[in-house]
C-alpha cells in the first residue's frame, strides 16, 4: 500500500515537457479570466492529471522568458492549498528518526519502520521514511516542494514530530535541529568539515533566504523539567506540544499513559513561566469515556491548563494495538461518525477566543482504522453541523482574516485578560469590525507563586510569548494593500503590553523569540540575553 501511494505521487509531481507545455495553454486561459479547475478540464492529460505545481513551473518560465510580467495574484490563484500560508508563515514538518518510547499507552500503533504513534503512509511520516529520516534531506525536499507549488519560504515554522523529542539522546537532538539549520541555511548537503556550534548556525539563519521563525517539538507532560526547558531554549525551541489526551487520572491509568493529571499541570505551568507557546493534545473516546465525559473532560481544559493551542486527536482504532484486544473483547466501542460529529460540535463554540484548533482528527488513512469514525473530513463536517444549528467557533483558526483584505485603520484593539496557573494572561488582538483576527501577542505576567525556571532572564519579567500577523505569507520586508503582514499591528501590540505590564508593577520585560525573528526586537527597544531578549520598562 505504503509503495503504490509513493509510485503515484512521484508520477504525478514528474513535470514533463508535455506537461509544462499543456500547463503553459491552461496558464493563458486562466490570465483570460478563467477558473483554474475549469480551466484544467479543458485541457486534459492523457494516463494522468496536471497538477498546481506544473502550473507554477509554467508560470515562473514565462515570466523568465519575458512572456508575462510577475503577477502575484495570478500566482495566487494557482497556487496548490493556499491555506498552507494564510495563517503568515510556511511550516515543515520533520520526524525524527524510530526510537523506544517511555510510554505504553494503548491506542498506539508501534511500527517499526516508525517513530512511536506514527504510521508509514501518514503523509508527513511518508516524507520521512522517504528520506531516511534525515533532517536535512527533509528540510530540502520540502522547501523544494514548497516553492515548486508557489508558496513562499522565507518564513518558516519547523515542526518536528517523532513521539517523544526528551527521549532521544541529547547529542541525537542537537544534531538534528543543526542539519535542520543547515538545510534553511542552504549550506552544503553534507556535513561541514568544522563542527560549527548551534549558536553560529542560529546567527546565520538570522539573515538566511529561510528564517525561522517558530520551532516547535513534541513531549510527554513527565519530561518537562528546569533542564529540559533551558535546552529547549538553547536550541531555539518557542513552542511545546503536550500529550495530555484526558485529564481525568483514571482515563490515563486505564490507557496506561504513565503520567497523571498532576504532571500535566505542573508541566504546563513550568513552559508557561518560560515563555513557551503551549499545545495541548486531547482525546475523545479513549478507553473508559463516554461522550458526556469527554464533556465535561474538555471544560476542564480552561480551568488553569487554558492552552494556546489544541489538537483534537478522536481515539482510531488501530489493529496491532493493545486497544484492538479490548474491542476484540467487547470492552471498548468507537464513537460513530455521527456520535463523534455531534461532541465535537458541542465543544467547538466552548473554545475560548485565545485558543487555536490546530486539528480535529489525526491524519491517519482511514484503511487502517478497523472500527468507528474513518472520515479525515472531519473539521468541515463539524463545521457544516455547526452551521446547521446556528452555532460558530470563535478559535483563533477560525477567526484568522486569512486572504481577506484588511483596512487597518479600522482595526479595534481588544485586551482578553484571563488567568491561568500560577500566571495573569492577557491575550491582545487587533481585530476588524466583522470580527476577524489580523494580528495578536500573548502576554503572560507571572504570580510570585510561578514554577521557578532556573533562567535569570526572566526573574521577575513580564512575557511575551507570541507575537503573531495574520493574512497570507509575505516575504520578509514586503507589503500589499489590504495586507495584514507589515503595517506596524506587531509593533502597535507590543506597545499595548509594555503598558499593562508596566502598570501592573513589572519592570522587566522578556520575549520568546525564533532565530529568524531575533532581529526584530532590538528595533523596538530589547536587548540580547542568553536565551531570551530583554527590555527595562
Amino acid at each position: 500500500m505504503y509503495e503504490e501511494r509513493r509510485k503515484r505521487w512521484k508520477q504525478a509531481k514528474t513535470l514533463t515537457p508535455e506537461k509544462l507545455a499543456l500547463a503553459r495553454r491552461v496558464l493563458e486561459d486562466v490570465r483570460r479570466g478563467r477558473a483554474v479547475l475549469e480551466a484544467l478540464r479543458s485541457h486534459p492529460l492523457r494516463g494522468g492529471y496536471l497538477s498546481k505545481s506544473a502550473l507554477v513551473a509554467a508560470y515562473r518560465q514565462m515570466v523568465a522568458a519575458g512572456e508575462m510580467k510577475p503577477d502575484p495574484r495570478l500566482l495566487e490563484r494557482i497556487r496548490m492549498k493556499p491555506v498552507r500560508t494564510l495563517s503568515g508563515v510556511t511550516t515543515v514538518t520533520v520526524l525524527t528518526k524510530p526510537y523506544p518510547c517511555p510510554g505504553h499507552c494503548i491506542f498506539c500503533p508501534d511500527d517499526v519502520r516508525m517513530p512511536k504513534s506514527y504510521l508509514p503512509d501518514e503523509p508527513g511520516a511518508m516524507r520521512g521514511l522517504e528520506h531516511g529520516f534525515d533532517p536535512y534531506a527533509q528540510v530540502r525536499a520540502r522547501l523544494n516542494a514548497l516553492e515548486a507549488l508557489g508558496h513562499p519560504t522565507d518564513k518558516i515554522e519547523l515542526l518536528i514530530l517523532g513521539g517523544t523529542w526528551s527521549a532521544y539522546r541529547k547529542d541525537y537532538r542537537e544534531w538534528f535541529i543543526k542539519r535542520c539549520f543547515d538545510a534553511l541555511n542552504d549550506a552544503p548537503p553534507s556535513p561541514p568539515d568544522e563542527d560549527l556550534p548551534l549558536s553560529a548556525l542560529h546567527a546565520r539563519n538570522e539573515t538566511a533566504s529561510h528564517r525561522n521563525v517558530g520551532l516547535v517539538i513534541e513531549t510527554r507532560p513527565d519530561a518537562v523539567t528546569p533542564e529540559e526547558i533551558r535546552h529547549l531554549r538553547a536550541l531555539g525551541v518557542t513552542k511545546v506540544q503536550l500529550g495530555a489526551q484526558s485529564l481525568d487520572d483514571r482515563i490515563l491509568a486505564l490507557n496506561k499513559r504513565g503520567h497523571t493529571v498532576a504532571e500535566t499541570r505542573r508541566a504546563v505551568a513550568l513552559l508557561r513561566a518560560a515563555g513557551f507557546k503551549i499545545v495541548l493534545h486531547w482525546m475523545p473516546n479513549l478507553l473508559g469515556a463516554t461522550p458526556d465525559s469527554d464533556r465535561a473532560d474538555f471544560a476542564r481544559l480552561w480551568e488553569g491548563l487554558c492552552p494556546d493551542e489544541i489538537k483534537i486527536y478522536p481515539t482510531q482504532l488501530l489493529a496491532g494495538t493493545e486497544l484492538y484486544e479490548y474491542w476484540q473483547c467487547g470492552e471498548y466501542t468507537p464513537y460513530t461518525t455521527g456520535e463523534l460529529i455531534h461532541l465535537l460540535a458541542d465543544l467547538k463554540p466552548t473554545i475560548p477566543r485565545y485558543c487555536r484548533v490546530n486539528r480535529v482528527i489525526r491524519d491517519i488513512p482511514s484503511t487502517h482504522v478497523v472500527d468507528g469514525n474513518r472520515r479525515t473530513s472531519l473539521r468541515q463536517d463539524v463545521q457544516r453541523e455547526l452551521t446547521r444549528r446556528g452555532a460558530r467557533c470563535q478559535c483563533v483558526r477560525c477567526r484568522e482574516v486569512r486572504g481577506r483584505k484588511v483596512d487597518p485603520a479600522s482595526l479595534q484593539l481588544h485586551d482578553l485578560a484571563y488567568h491561568a496557573d500560577y500566571a495573569e494572561e492577557h491575550f491582545l488582538s487587533f481585530d476588524t469590525p466583522d470580527d476577524h483576527l489580523a494580528g495578536f501577542v500573548r502576554l503572560s505576567l507571572p504570580t510570585p507563586e510561578a514554577p521557578e525556571t532556573g533562567i535569570e532572564e526572566l526573574r521577575g519579567a513580564a512575557l511575551i510569548r507570541e507575537v503573531h500577523v495574520y493574512g497570507q505569507s509575505l516575504p520578509v520586508g514586503a507589503a500589499r494593500e489590504g495586507a495584514a503582514q507589515h503595517v506596524g499591528l506587531g509593533t502597535r501590540l507590543l506597545a499595548e503590553a509594555e503598558r499593562i505590564a508596566r502598570a501592573r508593577g513589572f519592570r522587566r520585560m522578556a520575549v520568546i523569540a525564533a532565530v529568524g525573528t531575533r532581529r526584530y526586537y532590538p528595533e523596538r527597544g530589547f536587548e540580547r540575553g542568553a536565551l531570551y531578549l530583554v527590555k527595562s520598562l
